[in-house]
């Protein structure tokens, strides 16, 4: 069971990236699938989830109308589509899956991790 980030790198301010998580080893539409970030010195924030139920998206205030959450069921694989990049959006992004309703309401009972991929926003 595996989840591998792709896509991050250097981008300058205004700039977009797609990052990829995908899954080998079980099925990513039979668990929600969320984003989070970790900037140095801070804390591991949730950015954005997609939900196993109803599809539905959830994100953090800031990122919403930047960031896109979006699932390929047939490349077993979730992307997160970051517009409009700010400096402010450097950090190291994971993705998780776990149960949708904890996982998306409250960013808890993350069963999977990826090993994370780093994201910088710099002129």
């Amino acid at each position: 069971v595996q989840l591998v980030e792709s896509g991050g790198g250097l981008v300058q301010p205004g700039g977009s990236l797609r990052l990829s998580c995908a899954a080998s080893g079980f099925t990513l539409n039979d668990y929600g699938i969320a984003w989070f970030r970790q900037a140095p010195g801070k804390e591991r924030e949730g950015v954005s989830c997609i939900s196993s139920m109803d599809g539905g998206t959830y994100y953090a205030d800031s990122v919403m109308g930047r960031f896109t959450i979006s699932r390929d069921n047939a490349k077993n694989t979730v992307y997160l589509h970051m517009n409009r990049l700010e400096p402010e959006d450097t950090a190291v992004y994971y993705c998780a899956a776990g149960p949708s309703g904890p996982l998306c309401y409250r960013h808890v009972g993350v069963e999977y991790w990826g090993q994370g991929i780093q994201v910088t926003v710099s002129s």
